[in-house]
């Protein structure tokens, strides 16, 4: 039996076992290509409609409208001319089988292997997607984000709409009503007070969190009752859907753990490094930069879900390790963010037994970071401190030499293969907001003149000017497919005359949130650095704040808020932060596109970012793993509860 027919297979065995409803054969119906008779033949054999519980999803609009999608959906980019190297057949089924698995706790261990090990539990203080995945089997948010840009109901009741009257037609506020009966894992009642908490948690400068710009924009929060609650904003919100919403960012966090610690004591609280949460597992043991250890929360408030017993975690190695494990050794179920060479890619493909690599949609953009601060100067004990500039980049023509002589078809058709595509850009999705006026010219000779004319000299190889050499450090993490882009950008770079020092840094390290570690991305003690960062929301507002320096003290990492601000660059542009303060309230959907591409313009034309590949999300399951579903907004963990092994 090949792997279509196995699909079909698995689908109709769901269907007779009464596991799956009308709009979910719908979903891998359309999902797997099927014909629309066929599908109305999987229809009929599911009987009535799916149960009043399965709450239909609503469709994230803009213009404070909930049925509009914004731009193209993610879905049907990411669909087009995926690799045949990573998405084959088998790993179509992967995605797209999904059902209980025969009930709760009855499988075996669950094995996870994330190559970027976690190194803290809380999403609202991390640094880093890895860290957020390990948590996700903990904390839940109230919906998650689908491909198709809707909302699914988690914590939610449903989800809010202009119809039911949730959202309010003027943007100006948004009322969730939560699933009554949820319980964390001690056995405390999950309620409203969880969630304004969280949002007071996540704007109290003390604490410092990541999360700060998504939460900063509700201006009250009135608690109904035990189960509703209605966010209120100062100004009409077209992203009313970012908070709460999301594994990333959004995630409830429990008032009766954490009210205690809801100020600067809350970067040491234990709760970091041991969350309670309402999801499926609970905490048994972590390791931070190692393993961590879940079992069943066996308040889970789904009688049947999970269908693993235990999971296990395993975080570091590296991605062509990762990737070996699952699909030739058999030695993890999952291995995440498989940012592995296009030899090695097609190698495993053709060689593999044990399990799949899948082509999950768009990941982000591989990008250069340039640092406007001056990290060879020390202030107060810190080095890239706002205040400082960076003498190498206070003139946008050494920017720009930089910019000119990134070669991104090199890197991407022989680093990515089919899994990348070059990009200048930094905001790539929803597609309807990837700039087309920026550019992707590689010139050496104009590079070079650039330099010329602001009076770096070459005399020996390496220019100078006034005594100090035209010398760089670039950092990002350990990784083939990423030392093999710095050598390529230092071939380019060091030819126009730049003198480059490459450093390679543990992603345990790199993206940790540790203050005391002069190695994270935060405290970016370099001239470049170079990781993948992508939007997790329809309404990139969270992502564009990467740039904004409207509260310098809150926004720009620095020392005096522990390095959580997320404008790592140190720059501060007021045109910037007009365009994205005046995206917080517009409700005309062509002004948003037109005010998002405005923002990666400067971005992009500032030499703020470079944008180099635009990445697909490789993942591996391996042969034995059902019920997953991949979103182009959420980290694959988002749904195992429903995940399951058949032998």
């Amino acid at each position: 039996m090949d792997a279509r027919d196995r699909l079909l297979d698995g689908l109709a065995k769901e269907i007779r076992a009464q596991r799956l409803g009308r709009r979910d054969v719908l979903k891998r119906g359309a999902a797997l290509g099927l014909s629309a008779p066929l599908i109305a033949t999987l229809l009929a054999a599911c009987g009535g409609d799916d149960d009043e519980t399965d709450e239909p999803a609503a469709t994230v609009g803009t213009g404070g409208s909930a049925t509009e999608p914004v731009g193209e959906t993610p879905e049907a980019e990411a669909t087009e001319g995926e690799p045949e190297s990573a998405s084959s057949p088998e790993a179509e089924a992967t995605e797209a089988e999904t059902g209980s698995g025969g009930g709760r706790g009855q499988g075996d261990l669950l094995r996870l292997l994330i190559w970027q090990a976690p190194t803290i539990l809380n999403p609202h203080l991390s640094q880093g997607t890895k860290d957020n995945v390990a948590a996700r089997l903990i904390l839940e948010p109230l919906a998650n984000i689908m491909s198709d840009g809707s909302l699914d109901p988690v914590l939610a009741a449903e989800v809010p709409t202009l119809e039911n009257g949730g959202v309010a037609a003027d943007g100006m506020s948004v009322t969730w009503k939560l699933k009554p009966n949820v319980v964390w894992s001690d056995g405390e009642p999950f309620t409203s007070a969880d969630v304004e908490f969280t949002w007071q948690y996540a704007v109290n400068e003390e604490v410092a969190t990541t999360t700060f710009a998504t939460y900063s924009v509700i201006s009250e929060v009135e608690v109904v009752d035990d189960h509703t609650i209605t966010l209120k904003f100062s100004e009409p919100n077209p992203a009313w859907f970012n908070p709460f919403c999301g594994g990333e960012i959004g995630p409830v966090l429990p008032k009766h753990v954490l009210a205690d610690a809801l100020g600067a004591e809350a970067r040491n609280a234990p709760f970091n490094l041991s969350p309670i949460g309402t999801g499926p597992y609970k905490l048994k043991e972590f390791r931070p930069g190692d393993t961590v250890l879940y079992e069943i929360n066996e308040n889970f408030r789904d009688p049947d879900k999970p269908f693993f017993p235990s999971v296990e975690l395993k975080g570091g190695g590296d991605a062509s390790s990762a990737a070996r494990a699952v699909v030739q050794s058999g030695e993890t179920d999952f291995a995440w963010n498989l940012q592995i060479e296009k030899a090695v890619a097609e190698q495993l493909t053709a060689s593999g037994n044990t399990g799949v690599l899948i082509a999950a949609g768009t990941l982000g953009v591989e990008q250069l970071l340039l640092n406007f601060a001056d990290p060879n100067t020390e202030v107060d004990g810190a080095r890239s401190e706002p205040g400082t500039v960076n003498p190498l980049f206070e003139d946008k023509r050494v920017r720009d030499a930089l910019r000119l002589s990134c070669d991104r078809e090199t890197i991407a058709t022989q680093l990515y293969g089919e899994v990348g595509s070059p990009t200048p850009n930094t905001l790539t999705s929803p597609t309807s907001m990837d700039s087309p006026n920026t550019s992707m010219e590689y010139d050496l000779d104009k590079a070079t003149a650039l330099l010329d004319e602001a009076g770096w000299t070459a005399d020996s190889g390496t220019r100078s000017k006034d005594g100090k050499q035209l010398s760089i450090l670039s950092t990002t993490t350990v990784n083939p497919v990423r030392q093999k882009t710095q050598e390529v950008l230092k071939q380019s770079w060091e030819e126009i005359g730049f003198a480059v020092e490459l450093k390679s840094i543990d992603a345990g390290v790199y993206f940790s949130s540790d203050a005391g570690n002069p190695d994270t991305v935060a405290h970016f003690y370099a001239d470049v650095t170079m990781f993948t960062n992508g939007t997790v929301s329809t309404y990139p507002l969270e992502y564009m704040a990467a740039f904004k320096s409207n509260d310098p003290d809150v926004d720009i990492a620095q020392k005096s808020n522990s390095w959580a601000g997320g404008n790592y660059h140190r720059w501060v542009n007021e045109d910037f932060n007009k365009l994205w303060t005046q995206a917080q309230t517009e409700l005309d959907p062509d002004t948003q596109v037109e005010l998002f591409v405005g923002m990666n313009d400067l971005v992009i034309n500032e030499v703020v970012r470079i944008g180099l590949v635009n990445r697909k999300a490789l993942i591996g399951f391996s042969n034995r793993m059902r019920g997953h579903v991949t979103s182009d907004w959420e980290m694959e963990v988002y749904d195992i509860q429903n995940w399951y092994a058949e032998e």
